[in-house]
């Protein structure tokens, strides 16, 4: 079990288990019905799947344009609330096909406040990609279109996720478990 910053992580997935998914899931999304995508991750939380899966998107053939919005959804603590638009998007989304990038769909709050927005604002299609899905915590009616791996009931960091502003770096999903 890794220590880091003097707490131990339980690994759910490894940086190998994801690393396969990504490549996969890239796959899956070049074969669905997105043309020309507008790929627009969700920070802050995201960054680290977003980046490795758009890698991932260009070596199975699409170069999608990217770009990003920051919601607060959680703030410095672990119970989400209203999300709030912090940065923008850029690019005019109206008439485009839209793939929107999560870390983790959980409530489904952000997530479908991101959706409803880009359709607001005129885009053709939204498609999802979440790397965890906890359905079991859903309030919002979405589902995502693509999703990396189902996670338990626990509260995740790592890979770009983290806890009071921590541990977003690690390579892999953990659960801190305790104090080392």
């Amino acid at each position: 079990m890794p220590i880091v910053r003097n707490k131990k992580i339980e690994v759910l997935f490894s940086a190998d288990e994801i690393a396969q998914r990504n490549t996969e899931l890239a796959e899956e999304i070049v074969l669905s019905e997105l043309h020309d995508p507008l790929v627009i991750s969700i920070l802050k939380g995201s960054f680290v799947f977003a980046a490795d899966l758009i890698r991932r998107l260009h070596k199975a053939g699409l170069s999608p344009e990217v770009e990003f919005i920051s919601i607060s959804s959680y703030g410095a603590g672990t119970t989400a609330r209203k999300p709030v638009v912090l940065r923008d998007v850029e690019s005019d989304v109206k008439g485009r096909d839209v793939l929107l990038i999560d870390d983790i769909l959980e409530s489904g709050g952000t997530l479908k406040y991101v959706c409803d927005l880009m359709y607001e604002r005129g885009a053709n299609k939204v498609a999802t990609v979440a790397l965890l899905d906890k359905p079991g915590k859903r309030k919002a009616k979405l589902e995502a279109d693509h999703v990396g791996f189902e996670c338990p009931d626990k509260f995740v960091v790592g890979y770009g996720m983290d806890v009071g502003h921590a541990f977003r770096e690690l390579p892999f999903v953990g659960v801190v478990t305790g104090d080392a």
